[in-house]
């Protein structure tokens, strides 16, 4: 497996991430949420991921960069949760949406159970069709 994060694995089209909150779904996991969009028929490339941490809960510039390089990082660790289960390629923005500080290895928890819901999420619609 590789564990790497690549450059052409990030996500930094303002098109893109605008067309991710426009008309992109979504999972979460508390205190994580996954925003997700199947990139375009004309957009042939990897799977895209982009990190983000609220202004909001996290005044300062230094406590919001660690919490997304811990995502960043948890991603890397686990992202063959995703791309094993994928057929098509996504786009994902990891949302960090908390006050509270949790420790790496708990959000690590976290993100798997993110994927594991995500992945249960896209194959759900799938099987019912078949049914039908």
């Amino acid at each position: 497996m590789n564990f790497t994060y690549p450059k052409n694995e990030r996500l930094k089209s303002k098109t893109t991430i605008g067309l991710l909150f426009s008309e992109g779904k979504s999972v979460s996991k508390y205190p994580l949420r996954l925003v997700y969009r199947q990139a375009e028929e004309a957009y042939q490339g990897n799977t895209k991921v982009g990190v983000s941490v609220s202004k909001k809960y996290f005044k300062k510039a230094v406590d919001r960069n660690y919490f997304k390089r811990v995502l960043r990082e948890t991603y890397r660790l686990n992202k063959h949760l995703l791309l094993d289960n994928l057929d098509k390629p996504y786009s994902f923005m990891l949302f960090y949406q908390s006050k509270d500080r949790l420790s790496y290895e708990e959000i690590n928890t976290k993100t798997i159970q993110l994927f594991e819901k995500f992945v249960l999420q896209i194959n759900k619609p799938a099987d019912s069709e078949k049914e039908n």
